[in-house]
């Protein structure tokens, strides 16, 4: 077998009615697609619910699957610890979907569990789906940072492991959409917010699934979403099969986007490849990109191809601009995949002989020894986007009013600490985004007094 369906569903804790003491009210039609989510599910008699759940433990450069045979929960947290539920795990299929992963190159498993209790991300849905279902197993998975595409292919782990184990599955997305619907909502209100929504329920109720692979991250965060990377795994689960799309619902009244569509699963459609799709669109954009790369991106890039290929710095080749042998200045080199930061790392002021012996030590840096990645590797050197960005003269201001988030960047001092971000990046709009940024990069608290200085940089 495979996976028979799938479902897109949120997670509000107040649709249990003894949590919610009647607030439910406004999300009645969320309640009713639910039941007739759990009531096609007790249908479908699935022998193993894959459940994705952005509250279940996240790393950045793994997918955590839950070990053991079984796990409990309650909604003690939301005031009613009378609602509790015990899982038994399909510890066959997540040792099998580790091993599947392994063998694509995808870091997932069951090590570094941090909390055993179940999480509401996966016990909102099976508070519905147990009332019409109880002979069944679980396997429960949390998110990663990796990019969506990651995320897509452990979908289509999932599937394999499914069909090879002939498993009756259904896969179950948690997400709730954008949390900055509304003013008085949680987060307040984003513009991107309500844009999301319309573009998620749109991309969803179509099955346009590839269109999912295209969502920037900025976009992502700034609508405040937490179920995109669930829907990009159901995505994946269902490569190159057809399937009947249903929009169930589509509510927002407290400031929080909930959705909820259906998939069933129709039989092979090798037309609907959308991960090898994405990837050559994205391939030829890398290649336009690389054509149009001056020579200080192109020496960025030669060093990191061949430091990934042998593991040496190169010296500066002959037939550079100038400028790169006789000049001295800080620069910053950053890197980029699937529009995902991948390393950035630089220098405030020169610390080589010549400018480009300065790209060639960050460039190398910034793919091996960026604390907050993992070192890139030699199959992601031509996925990878690459600027450089070399650093004017800095100037000490003495107010905020003297910066320009577009225009300069900021470096801010405490005592021994020092914090710089560069301008003009994406999703930092303002001078006080900008500070409170490179403030938190330095360790420097909230409400600290900084000294402040500006720079320009030349962008390559």
């Amino acid at each position: 077998m495979a996976i028979l369906a799938g479902f897109m569903v949120p997670h509000p804790p107040l649709i249990v009615p003894d949590v919610g003491q009647g607030q439910a009210e406004a999300i009645k039609n969320t309640i009713e697609s639910y039941k007739t989510v759990a009531e096609e599910i007790g249908r479908l008699q699935p022998e193993t619910i894959v459940l994705l759940s952005p509250h279940q433990t996240m790393y950045a450069d793994y997918f955590h699957i839950s070990p053991g045979r079984s796990a409990r929960g309650d909604f003690g947290r939301f005031g009613a610890p009378q609602v509790r539920m015990e899982v038994s795990y399909d510890t066959a299929f997540a040792e099998r979907l580790a091993a599947e992963a392994g063998v694509r190159g995808i870091q997932a498993g069951t090590l570094g569990e941090r909390e055993r209790k179940l999480d509401h991300g996966t016990m909102v849905p099976l508070y519905f789906v147990n009332q019409y279902l109880t002979e069944y197993r679980l396997v429960r998975i949390g998110l990663s940072g990796f990019p969506l595409t990651a995320h897509y292919r452990l979908g289509q782990c999932i599937r394999e492991t499914a069909l090879a184990l002939d498993r009756r599955a259904v896969i179950i997305a948690s997400g709730d959409l954008s949390h900055r619907l509304k003013e008085d909502g949680p987060y307040g209100y984003q513009e991107e917010g309500p844009m999301y929504d319309a573009r998620i329920m749109d991309v969803m109720a179509r099955a346009a699934f590839g269109e999912l692979l295209e969502f920037s991250e900025d976009f992502c965060e700034k609508a405040a979403e937490c179920g995109h990377r669930s829907f990009t795994i159901l995505a994946g689960a269902f490569h190159r099969t057809a399937v009947e799309a249903r929009k169930l619902s589509y509510e927002g009244p407290f400031g929080v986007g909930y959705g909820i569509c259906g998939y069933k699963a129709l039989g092979p459609d090798g037309t609907r490849d959308f991960l090898e799709q994405h990837e050559e669109k994205e391939n030829a954009r890398l290649r336009a990109l690389r054509e149009k790369e001056d020579p200080y991106v192109r020496l960025a890039r030669q060093t990191i191809q061949e430091y990934l290929r042998t593991g040496r710095q190169i010296a500066p080749p002959q037939g550079l601009p100038p400028e790169l042998y006789g000049t001295r200045a800080g620069a910053f080199v950053s890197l980029k995949e699937d529009g995902r930061l991948r390393g950035c790392i630089g220098t405030i002021q020169a610390t080589k002989d010549s400018l480009a012996e300065e790209i060639i030590a960050n460039a190398v840096s910034a793919c091996s020894r960026d604390p907050r990645f993992p070192p890139v590797e030699a199959w992601e050197a031509d996925r990878l986007t690459v600027s450089v960005d070399v650093l004017g003269e800095t100037e000490a201001v003495t107010s905020p009013e003297e910066l320009d988030a577009g225009r300069y960047g900021v470096i801010v001092t405490k005592g021994l600490k020092r914090g710089l971000l560069l301008p003009n990046l994406e999703g930092v709009d303002t001078v006080e985004q900008q500070i409170a940024i490179a403030k938190q990069k330095a360790g420097i608290r909230e409400g600290e007094a900084v000294a402040l200085e500006r720079f320009e940089v030349v962008r390559h």
